[in-house]
């Protein structure tokens, strides 16, 4: 188990990411997913209001609904559920009331009576900062929010966030969820961890697999006959610096029996304050991968290895 930041929440080093259900995986599978990630030892679910309001005869919420179908279905123990506002379609930005319109929806959705973590998916400038963070703050002395965190937020930003919350006495963010994985590094590792070390956030990093590359599926910058509608944004990064990584990983893998995917997300958990890697998984056969890297512990020198195989990347300019 691992703490996030300075919060309460216990849980396993992995979230299962929910952004496929409702698009490609469909209700009997996102429950069949939901289902092997709990048996296997999860408890971490992540989603957003606005999963998946991108697919055609979607209007957003398809995820969260599916989520609260299955909770109130199986009724899990201990189960952490993660959700996001700003990018509903009929809920767009941090306005203070629109916040608070969101989480009611996002509640309901669920079914919960608190959602254990609420991000503010992503920075509203249109909207003072002041009002947003007493938003948050709000709904958590409600008790419709248990901790609040930030996603696709600047550290400037964050840093601003920290001080109206500890100047005004609200709710702190206790996570921030930020773009990182082995071919996507430099500007979360120069200037969102080390505000994450000094405020003690924890990391829940998504695209943890870079849309999927960072499984050894995509070798080839040609994407045709792949059936993963991310297939063309995973094969961009087949280049030779990529695939440099991918090689490692594979040999790195090898001397653990683990998969590319199991070491790519324990190569992230590693990093420092990183708490629990974003992965999403299609089909229950996916979801091992994901559980098997939560569980796997590289040693010192694997980790500086992959550093270094890493560090300059083209997909990181």
């Amino acid at each position: 188990m691992t703490r996030i930041g300075t919060s309460d929440l216990d849980v396993f080093p992995l979230s299962l990411g929910g952004n496929v259900f409702g698009w490609t995986a469909d209700r009997d599978t996102s429950f069949a997913v939901l289902d092997a990630f709990v048996a296997g030892g999860g408890d971490f679910i992540d989603t957003a209001d606005s999963y998946s309001a991108w697919v055609p005869g979607n209007s957003g919420g398809e995820s969260e609904t599916i989520i609260g179908e299955w909770l109130a279905s199986r009724k899990p123990e201990n189960v952490v559920v993660a959700t996001k506002v700003s990018q509903h379609p009929e809920f767009r930005g941090l306005a203070g009331a629109n916040v608070r319109k969101a989480a009611e929806a996002s509640l309901a959705r669920l079914g919960v009576d608190a959602i254990d973590l609420y991000y503010a998916h992503f920075d509203d400038e249109t909207v003072a900062l002041e009002e947003t963070v007493a938003a948050f703050g709000q709904l958590v002395t409600d008790g419709l929010v248990r901790h609040v965190a930030v996603s696709n937020y600047s550290a400037a930003r964050i840093r601003e966030w920290i001080e109206i919350a500890q100047r005004t006495g609200v709710a702190v963010p206790v996570a921030v969820q930020p773009h990182y994985n082995l071919v996507h590094r430099n500007e979360v590792e120069e200037t969102i961890i080390p505000v994450a070390e000094e405020f003690g956030l924890g990391l829940v990093p998504y695209y943890s697999l870079a849309s999927g590359f960072l499984t050894g599926k995509y070798r080839s910058t040609d994407a045709a006959g792949q059936s993963s509608p991310r297939a063309q944004g995973a094969a961009t990064y087949a280049t030779d610096a990529g695939l440099r990584i991918i090689d490692a990983l594979e040999e790195i893998g090898e001397a653990h029996g683990a998969s590319i995917a199991a070491t790519s997300l324990a190569w992230l958990r590693a990093q420092p304050t990183v708490a629990a890697p974003i992965a999403s998984a299609r089909t229950v056969e996916q979801v091992p991968d994901l559980l098997a890297g939560a569980r796997l512990e590289l040693t010192a020198d694997e980790v500086q290895v992959l550093n270094r195989v890493s560090e300059w990347t083209p997909a990181q300019a």
